[in-house]
């Protein structure tokens, strides 16, 4: 535990207050972020497109995400969580409003740009503020909570923004949807702050100092295993909810919409009763972590081969199955940002976390793109020819990303546990696991 003077006890109250207005933000953003998913159908109507064109929103998204976050990771460390949290949240806000009045692809098309710039912005601002205002001991447990808790902002898209939509419009949702902002902004700059510290250079980072942390944060074991933790874990799942997931169910498979949804949403709710289970795990356990993800992995791999080789159309409680163990991949992925804590040190925890955030990200949008070359190539035709058969080639992609992710996770983990044996800085780990083995 660390000597320096605070102005707010680590844990206490104002911590918990601090990390439910970075939350706000944070749902808001995962609701921004997913609420394309339930407009899909009118955003093609209002814009006159393709599905191959509807997807480049989503597309671009990721890409802009992925992109952000090493120079956001950058400008965290520099700047602080609540003005990286401020900037996200109103480009999230005018984008989703330019998003209402948009009436071109290529205005779409910019407006989302916009969105997965400010989102890029926030998920690392709150993992940076439970770094700093909560013990070691409990930054685990506080990390999975917000996970699982900013999936509400998925749930709000499902639901009262589908209902906005058919009952007010697409022009007077959106703007509903940006005015959101606004209040949560208030609720946020006056509720956060950057660090409970007195020491503002224990938080803060000198420009020139900002390269020297990202190669740092970088060159370290465990900054690079939490990566592809984030990598392997994630990305199936965030494909088929963003995307691939829908059209699959219902085109591929011929479930009705209701109960694609209905699954949707299943999978979100089970990341958030799962999440809890495995915070507890990774404090419990810190030297098995990576473990805990192969086995996650592994799990996901084996549900999808048992779903693809079977004869014809698998049955419902198989894809339910399928859907359930995707969802667990979800909150695996945040030991990755658990890993990113563990081995860095406070003034580089935002370069870390933004490193770690690209693995995921990078890995759906590389899967999205693949899904698609291999459907234009199986079905020439398009939409009206998908068959479970194309959809089966298709989702034969993830193996190569899952086969590249677990090879770097077994290389990485060797050395990460290596830095833990050897670094006199890791001596806090060490008496963690003495104590849970000895």
């Amino acid at each position: 535990m660390s000597t320096a003077p605070v102005a707010y006890p680590l844990g206490g109250r104002r911590a918990w207050f601090v990390w439910g207005a970075a939350l706000l933000v944070y749902v808001l953003a995962v609701f921004h972020r997913a609420s394309l998913g339930v407009a899909g159908v009118l955003a093609a109507e209002r814009f006159h497109i393709t599905s191959a064109q509807l997807a480049v929103f989503t597309m671009v998204q990721l890409l802009v995400y992925a992109a952000m976050q090493v120079p956001v990771g950058a400008m965290l460390d520099r700047f602080g969580s609540r003005a990286l949290l401020t900037t996200g949240l109103a480009m999230m806000t005018l984008a989703q409003a330019g998003f209402a009045f948009a009436h071109t692809f290529g205005a779409g098309v910019l407006a989302r740009v916009f969105v997965g710039m400010g989102d890029a912005m926030v998920f690392v601002s709150v993992l940076r503020l439970v770094a700093l205002w909560f013990p070691p001991a409990r930054s685990a447990m506080v990390t999975q909570a917000t996970g699982w808790a900013g999936q509400v902002g998925s749930i709000l898209a499902a639901g009262p923004l589908s209902a906005a939509l058919h009952t007010y419009g697409w022009q007077r949702s959106f703007l509903i949807a940006s005015g959101s902002g606004v209040v949560v902004a208030i609720v946020m700059l006056l509720v956060v702050r950057d660090t409970p510290y007195l020491d503002p250079n224990r938080t803060k980072l000198r420009m020139r100092s900002v390269g020297r942390a990202l190669r740092s944060a970088w060159r370290t074991p465990g900054t690079q295993l939490g990566l592809w933790c984030h990598f392997t874990a994630q990305f199936s799942a965030t494909v088929f909810a963003m995307i691939w997931g829908f059209p699959y169910l219902t085109v591929g498979l011929g479930m009705s919409s209701g109960e694609a949804s209905a699954l949707l949403t299943l999978m979100v709710i089970t990341g958030i009763m799962v999440s809890p289970f495995i915070g507890g795990f990774t404090v419990r356990f810190p030297y098995s972590r990576s473990t805990l993800v192969l086995g996650l992995v592994l799990a996901i791999v084996a549900t999808w081969t048992v779903v693809l080789l079977w004869p014809g159309r698998p049955p419902t409680p198989l894809v339910v199955l399928l859907g359930i163990m995707m969802s667990i991949g979800g909150p695996g992925s945040m030991v990755g940002f658990d890993l990113a804590r563990t081995f860095n040190p406070p003034d580089r925890i935002g370069s870390a976390t933004g490193i770690v955030n690209v693995g995921g990200f990078t890995a759906s949008l590389c899967t999205v793109v693949l899904i698609g070359v291999v459907l234009d190539r199986v079905s020439p035709g398009g939409p009206a020819t998908w068959t479970n058969n194309s959809f089966r080639a298709a989702w034969c992609v993830q193996y190569i990303v899952w086969t590249i992710g677990i090879v770097q996770i077994v290389r990485l983990r060797r050395l990460a546990r290596a830095e833990i044996d050897t670094n006199p800085e890791m001596e806090h780990l060490r008496r963690r696991i003495s104590k849970r083995h000895g």
